[in-house]
C-alpha cells in the first residue's frame, strides 16, 4: 500500500495486526470478544478510506467521526480482553496503537470542524 496519508497507513497496519491477533485468539478458543474486536478494528480503516473519498467536508467529518467511534470501541474490546484474561496475552501494544489512532482521528475531526 503506497500512500503518504499517515492515518490511512496506521489504520491499515492496525487492521493487519488485529487480524493476526484474531487468529491467535481463535486458536485459544476465544470466539465472541475476538469477533467484536475484529469487526470494530477493521472498520476503522474502512471508514478512513470512505472519509478520504468523501464528497464534501461534512461527509469527510462524518466518516472520520465514525472511524473515531470504531477506534474507541476497539479499545474497549482490547481492554476487556486484557482485564478478563480469557486468553493470557500481552494486549498492551495493541492498546497503545489504538490509543494513538484515537488521538490522531480526534485531532483530524476537530481541525476539520474548525476550518
Amino acid at each position: 500500500m503506497k500512500t503518504d496519508n499517515i492515518i490511512q497507513t496506521k489504520t491499515f497496519e492496525f487492521s493487519l495486526l488485529i487480524i493476526s491477533l484474531y487468529s491467535t485468539l481463535l486458536e485459544n478458543r476465544e470466539y465472541v470478544l475476538s469477533k467484536q474486536l475484529l469487526r470494530s478494528a477493521t472498520s476503522i480503516g474502512a471508514n478512513v478510506e470512505e472519509a478520504i473519498a468523501g464528497q464534501s467536508r461534512k461527509d469527510f467529518i462524518s466518516k472520520m467521526s465514525i472511524a473515531s467511534k470504531e477506534a474507541r470501541e476497539s479499545l474497549y474490546w482490547l481492554r476487556l480482553l486484557q482485564k478478563s484474561q480469557l486468553v493470557a496475552y500481552d494486549y498492551e501494544p495493541y492498546i497503545a496503537k489504538a490509543e494513538e489512532i484515537v488521538r490522531i482521528i480526534t485531532a483530524i475531526v476537530k481541525s476539520s470542524q474548525n476550518s
